[in-house]
């Protein structure tokens, strides 16, 4: 009974609380600070720095991992200490073509124990059976400039593509990880210490000897490094007035495609892995640096109560900005954010007598069908999209122009999601996206490989779509979900995303053991049925964001804004 008394006593006060005029930072920003100065600029300039490192972090798996083309050692005709890629025998002892296309991973079997020696090391085809093939024993590589040189694996894709999932399964475990750390001590904090130790981790990794080191330092790397662009995304996003938000948004993606342009050009000018390891991650120990360059949220201060450290911040933004800030206006967001704390506790309280979340969500069917189908969409957008930029060095070509090719492109992919989700819709833009990209797919299967230029033109309108969907999801998603548990749904729906992250490193070995084609037919598969999923999903442009499960459930009712 007297439970039933306090509940209606709690919804009266937080109603009382919501309905005080507020004077909180956004119209701060929008009436005395200005929404995007001088100070923001400044913000954004140095968050792009670690956004950048952030990328060759984030990718450099690709180019220190890289295949090498190698063949069998001959031992008949040669030894290991002495050796040339591809001699003009070649073909007499392996399977092939040309002497620039032959098998990398088997040999004839010899047919007598024939000393080499009595036939001056011409190595004739007489030494062989050409119609019985065996494993190479040992290896010849075409360079040493891969991990596969130093730890032997040569014909193990399985093994080397492992290192790329181990590195994406770091990434997993570090974003609750950084999440703790950020809330409880701060962006900028939990920002620094991520870039810090993605820097001298990715140094150490210079050392690595044995396969197991290596594989140690990228998961290491990752757990603990890996959440530096989240934590520089809502720094800036947090000082940002809330027209320029999303455009924000968009810029900090575009910058880590920059990011991974600028590794290509790198790894390009430096192909060794050791010495690239030493190029792209000295560099970052500047890092260390922003802890002094960077100021902290002023949303987190006021979130903590630390009024006077957001009140420098602030008084900081409107000395750099040129603006007047007026104590007035301090003073009512010192007492909003009190007042929003005391609405926090009063949702705490009456959230702790509320049932758990899966049972609201299994009590909206409509709510249960966007929590089944929205991470697909996102296991299928991160699948694709990392799927396709570490299949990029395998096209026929150069290997570092392609990857930077495909890698720009991405950058109009941003920008068309930005102009049409507010013109023709969430919907339409998805379902467009992951189609066009599901038919590049499918249409790269059946170029033929003569057609490097169709192959690469197909390859890239197929990557820039996947970068569509990728800006276009997080927009969606979150506005499928009410104000209340939209953190928790949308983290459970970028969580699983995490999964095709994850298998996106093993695709090289699949078309390498099964089918070399296979992991283009998986993305076009995978993005078709993505597609179609969305037209389960209600049109969210033009809606008000639902505050209730019952909103979110009648989203296609909710009152339209002009």
């Amino acid at each position: 009974m007297q439970d039933e008394q306090q509940e209606p006593n709690m919804e009266k006060r937080k109603h009382l609380l919501e309905k005080r005029k507020k004077v909180d930072l956004d119209t701060i920003l929008v009436e005395e600070l200005g929404q995007f100065g001088l100070y923001q600029l400044r913000m954004v300039l140095l968050a792009v720095v670690v956004v950048i490192f952030g990328a060759w972090a984030a990718v450099e798996y690709i180019f220190t991992t890289a295949r090498i083309s190698t063949r069998c050692l001959i031992p008949e005709c040669e030894e290991l200490s002495n050796t040339v890629f591809a001699p003009k025998w070649i073909l007499n002892a392996v399977p092939g073509t040309s002497n620039t296309s032959f098998e990398g991973c088997a040999r004839y079997a010899n047919v007598s124990l024939i000393n080499p020696e009595a036939i001056d090391r011409t190595c004739p085809a007489t030494l062989f059976n050409q119609q019985r093939t065996i494993d190479c024993e040992a290896y010849v590589y075409a360079s040493s400039e891969s991990v596969v040189y130093d730890y032997g694996l040569a014909c193990d894709e399985w093994r080397r593509s492992l290192i790329g999932s181990v590195r994406t399964a770091g990434v997993l475990i570090a974003m609750p990880l950084t999440g703790f750390v950020s809330d409880r001590w701060g962006r900028r904090t939990a920002l620094v210490i991520n870039a810090f130790n993605t820097a001298w981790i990715g140094s150490l990794r210079y050392f690595a000897d044995t396969y197991f080191g290596f594989l140690i330092s990228e998961f290491f790397e990752a757990v603990f490094g890996a959440g530096g662009f989240t934590c520089t995304y809502i720094l800036v996003m947090e000082l940002m007035g809330p027209k320029y938000r999303v455009a924000g948004g968009v810029v900090m993606n575009t910058f880590f495609a920059v990011g991974q342009v600028t590794l290509g050009l790198i790894a390009w000018a430096v192909p060794d892995w050791r010495k690239l390891t030493l190029s792209i991650y000295l560099p970052q120990l500047i890092t260390i640096s922003f802890y002094w360059l960077m100021a902290e949220s002023v949303r987190w201060y006021l979130s903590k109560g630390r009024y006077e450290e957001a009140e420098g911040v602030l008084k900081d933004v409107a000395r750099i900005n040129k603006k007047q800030l007026s104590e007035k206006s301090l003073q009512e967001l010192k007492e909003n954010a009190e007042e929003e704390k005391k609405k926090q506790d009063l949702e705490e309280e009456i959230k702790a007598k509320e049932p758990w979340l899966i049972v609201e969500v299994f009590h909206h069917k409509s709510i249960l069908l966007r929590c089944c189908v929205s991470p697909v969409w996102w296991i299928t957008t991160t699948f694709i999209y990392y799927g396709l930029s570490i299949n990029s060095i395998n096209l026929t070509g150069n290997r570092y122009l392609n990857y930077v090719t495909v890698s720009a492109v991405e950058i109009p992919g941003f920008w068309i999601a930005f102009l049409l989700l507010g013109i023709v819709g969430r919907k339409p833009v998805l379902i467009g996206a992951f189609w066009l990209c599901a038919g590049c797919q499918i249409a790269f299967i059946f170029i033929p490989d003569a057609n490097t230029i169709a192959s690469l033109i197909v390859y890239m309108i197929g990557k820039c779509c996947i970068a569509t969907v990728m800006s276009a999801i997080y927009v969606y998603t979150s506005e499928l979900y009410p104000t209340k548990y939209r953190n928790s749904l949308f983290a459970f729906s970028s969580m699983m995303g995490r999964i095709g992250s994850i298998l996106a490193p093993l695709t090289p070995a699949l078309g390498s053991e099964v089918w070399e084609q296979l992991p283009f037919a998986l993305f076009g598969g995978f993005a078709l049925l993505s597609g179609l999923l969305v037209l389960l999903t209600p049109e969210t442009l033009g809606t008000q964001l639902p505050d209730s499960m019952e909103e979110a459930a009648n989203l296609k009712k909710v009152t339209r804004v002009a």
